[in-house]
């Protein structure tokens, strides 16, 4: 590990002319690198705590049969009353866990691609009369492109969180004796157990196709930060336009993602072994069009949502104000 780390999420920087840039923001020395594990946790927590009773609602309406709930809120009365609140916290450990070390694998990889994008790839076209190197920033299509790669990188380790996270939400019993799974660590064994490591990263595939819709989740924060950077009438602080630009991006993503989520969550929750009913992706694609038609792409996305702006606007929000308070 180098002797400083960078931060990769983007930030608004004043000029001395007054004008405003997106600006990487560099942390201190070595002493200070446990800031970004630290931070990372907080966000973790502030997103799973806003953001999982959502997502639990999400995964069932994506995965059950269409008569099993009649929409969103019948699925959140449903859930409550036969399970109580903790129903809504199903499989809330592994993403809980790993959002620790995905959050600290996205951040950094991204900062990685960001810089060697900028460097490599669009600082060697650009007209030195008209900016020099130590002025140029990375376009927005450079931070949609590094979003892809750093989503690309950190799905290996989110493939088998939300595999798990994924079975355990659709465990509807609300005695866990009563449940094929008792936790996060039991489905994760009997996965190795039964299927081996492939088995525990089913649904890779669907995975990394899914992140690469970070495209419009990272070229979209940097349009909306340089936005409210430079063209709000009232100035915003920092906080603020983390707060806002973390939560609208978040929104894009998940708008232009959507259909592929659903796909990924029919995979993921599909028997594996000789019951397994779509070995290939677009075999679960179109199993979805036959079910319920172009609406089964999009069944579940009011809760998803609903949760896109609060539970990453709060994480974002957390995570600046942890590194910027710790010492």
């Amino acid at each position: 590990m180098s002797s400083t780390v960078e931060r990769a999420v983007i930030a608004p920087s004043i000029t001395n002319n007054g004008t405003s840039e997106l600006v990487q923001q560099k942390a201190g020395p070595s002493n200070s690198n446990y800031k970004g594990f630290v931070a990372g946790v907080f966000s973790g927590i502030a997103k799973l705590s806003v953001g999982h009773p959502f997502d639990t609602i999400k995964v069932r309406l994506q995965t059950s049969q269409k008569t099993q709930f009649r929409g969103p809120l019948d699925c959140l009365l449903q859930t409550v009353r036969k399970e109580g609140l903790a129903g809504l916290y199903k499989g809330a450990t592994p993403p809980l866990v790993g959002w620790m070390f995905m959050d600290s694998v996205m951040l950094g990889s991204l900062t990685f691609y960001r810089r060697m994008l900028r460097d490599n790839v669009f600082l060697p076209y650009r007209k030195p009369s008209v900016m020099p190197s130590s002025e140029y920033k990375l376009p927005t299509v450079g931070h949609g492109i590094a979003g892809i790669m750093a989503g690309w990188t950190v799905s290996f380790i989110a493939a088998p969180v939300e595999h798990v996270k994924a079975r355990l939400q659709i465990q509807y019993a609300a005695s866990k004796a009563q449940r094929l799974y008792s936790g996060p660590i039991d489905c994760s064994k009997k996965l190795l157990r039964g299927h081996g490591v492939r088995g525990l990263y089913h649904g890779l595939s669907a995975t990394l196709l899914f992140r690469t819709f970070f495209f419009f989740w990272w070229g979209s924060y940097a349009v909306i930060t340089q936005f409210l950077t430079t063209q709000t009438t009232i100035p915003l602080s920092t906080p603020a336009i983390n707060f806002w630009a973390g939560g609208l991006s978040a929104q894009v993503f998940w708008i232009t993602s959507y259909p592929s989520d659903v796909v990924k969550q029919r995979i993921m929750t599909d028997p594996l072994g000789p019951d397994r009913k779509f070995p290939r992706w677009r075999d679960a694609a179109k199993a979805v069009y036959r079910e319920n038609g172009w609406r089964g792409y999009w069944r579940g996305f009011v809760p998803c949502f609903l949760r896109a702006f609060p539970a990453n606007a709060m994480a974002l929000l957390a995570f600046e104000g942890v590194m910027r308070a710790l010492p």
